[in-house]
């Protein structure tokens, strides 16, 4: 069979058929089924219906409020994750726990040290990441706060840090829930003044070293003026008696000490978080960019990894950025008008409203649907919700073309087709670990750019097959920690189980192709229930509704 089914999709290429007899006028159960696939994860079973008789423009303001919505049931499953009971400080003494053990593994000679081990202690860092994990797939499937969610999604990617480097194992879960689910639907310019402060993004880009030249730390800090973030944190064992060897280690930590300028977060927030590579930056803008955000640090693990400004390591000079000059003698303040400046600079404004409208309406993003976000934007000072609100009534958004016109994403695959069955997952890793190996392990992509969005970065025949068995796993109850309700998909016998599938779970939007697939495998399976979990099982694989 799974040769089969391979061929089925890879003959139908991902191809849309039912678009090429798609009216232009879409029904309201069409523009219900459209806005669940765009706005939302996807239909859960009746609600089609549901939106489609309540009125889509209606349900779609309502999930532009989303502190308006009653999300009782998915608090209720939120408390059955235990990394939700950690704060910063919590998660940075693991870490902390952490690397002193592997450091005295070190000091006994044992060469494995650097290497994932088992110890009760690296056990529970994997246990908080793979939880980590799997909280955002379960929020993606069960709230009601959809649009939300899809947000985080968003923001998270547009904002990217990766989770498996050094002290990111601890600060991401706190950026996640304290960075950038508060300002998910706010004001562009405090998500991302709120994004350069946090120390997750510090660390993944190594703006917390980054000194002014010639810049010292005070006295009092040089004996730790390698933070146990840094690659040689042994510093806080107590120093050797001899004075000449507490002299010569002194020295060692002064020489370790960060010195110079890091360019890596400037150069990352005009070309990924803001302006864009084109957006008429030079070098020298980044090198005063980098100048501006010297000082911006974090705190040891010890003291809960805050967020901490080091004057002591600020460049106080003048500076000149995009032809605006920075007056010398400031400090943290110029970083702040910065960012104010860059989240409401034209370049930033049609940068992200274009990558906005590649996620809502077509990966090839429409010049009317960018000018209407950049209106909403320049009217509301960046007011994401209402940037948002200009996407979703626009013509563009509701455009026949673009209806169906989108690939999902590994995520939005898994989330969908779990909507799709009814699922309740629990905090199991079921869910995180198929999106992982569909290719898009959450907080785990190294480089600053983030998942990309577009079609080519997901389809290939490989992807096809997965997709395909993940989605018979899913169907056949074979997660065990996934449960499913396929009752309310179909609940009778006989043929009609594929025509209450393309209602059901495709909007009616099932080609004449896919039903005859369908149709001929289940013909060759004797138990109905069997069947019908296989029926829905090619169903979530096929080639419609990989799109939305």
């Amino acid at each position: 069979m799974k040769i089969r089914v391979a061929a089925f999709l890879i003959a139908s290429a991902w191809i849309p058929t039912w678009l090429a007899g798609q009216q232009a006028a879409l029904t309201p159960r069409d523009s219900a089924f459209h806005a669940l696939n765009r706005v939302a994860y996807g239909p859960r079973p009746g609600e089609i219906a549901r939106v489609a008789a309540g009125g889509v423009l209606r349900w779609i303001d309502q999930q532009l409020a989303p502190e308006k919505i009653d999300d009782a049931a998915l608090a209720a499953h939120e408390r059955a994750f235990p990394l939700l009971g950690y704060d910063r400080g919590d998660l940075a003494q693991v870490y902390f726990e952490l690397q002193r053990e592997r450091q005295q593994r070190q000091r006994a000679g044992d060469t494995t040290a650097d290497k994932a081990d088992d110890t009760p202690v690296a056990q529970r860092g994997r246990r908080l990441a793979a939880q980590f994990a799997q909280l955002a797939v379960t929020r993606a499937v069960l709230s009601e706060r959809q649009l939300y969610e899809v947000m985080v999604d968003f923001w998270t990617n547009h904002f990217n840090v990766f989770l498996g480097k050094g002290a990111d194992r601890f600060l991401t879960p706190d950026y996640i829930e304290h960075t950038i689910r508060p300002h998910a639907m706010g004001k562009f310019a405090d998500l991302l003044i709120a994004t350069a402060q946090s120390p997750a993004m510090l660390f993944y880009l190594d703006n917390w070293e980054s000194v002014g030249p010639g810049a010292e730390p005070p006295a009092g800090m040089r004996l730790r003026a390698r933070p146990i973030f840094g690659r040689r944190p042994g510093f806080f064992f107590p120093p050797p008696p001899d004075p000449a060897m507490m002299d010569s280690a002194r020295e060692s930590r002064l020489a370790r000490a960060p010195k110079g300028l890091n360019e890596n977060y400037a150069r990352e927030l005009l070309e990924l978080h803001t302006l864009g590579v084109d957006g008429g930056y030079t070098q020298q803008d980044v090198i005063a960019v980098a100048r501006i955000f010297t000082g911006w640090s974090i705190r040891r693990p010890q003291q809960g990894g805050d967020f901490e400004f080091h004057d002591w390591a600020h460049d106080r000079g003048e500076k000149q950025v995009l032809g605006v000059v920075f007056e010398s003698g400031h400090g943290m303040d110029e970083g702040i008008r910065l960012l104010k400046l860059l989240a409401n600079h034209p370049a930033t404004m049609h940068r992200v409203s274009a990558q906005l409208c590649q996620r809502f309406v077509s990966d090839e993003p429409p010049d009317g649907c960018v000018d209407d976000a950049v209106a909403a934007w320049k009217r509301t000072g960046g007011d994401i919700r209402e940037i948002l609100r200009a996407i979703f009534h626009g013509p563009d958004f509701w455009a026949a073309a673009n209806v169906g016109s989108k690939v999902k994403t590994p995520l939005e695959f898994v989330v969908s087709a779990a909507r799709a069955l009814g699922a309740q997952p629990d905090t199991g890793p079921r869910l995180s670990q198929m999106v992982a190996r569909l290719g898009e392990p959450l907080y785990l992509h190294a480089a600053p750019d983030g998942y990309p969005e577009k079609e080519a970065a997901w389809v290939n025949s490989g992807a096809l097959l997965d997709r395909m068995n993940a989605a018979l796993a899913l169907a056949s109850g074979k997660l065990p920690d996934v449960p499913v309700t396929l009752d309310s998909i179909w609940s009778g016998s006989g043929d009609g189980v594929v025509d209450a599938i393309n209602e059901t779970v495709l909007g009616g939007s099932m080609s004449e192709n896919t039903k005859q697939v369908i149709r001929r495998q289940i013909s060759e399976v004797s138990d109905p229930l069997q069947a019908r979990a296989l029926a829905i099982g090619l169903a979530l694989g096929g080639p419609e509704f990989q799109r939305q």
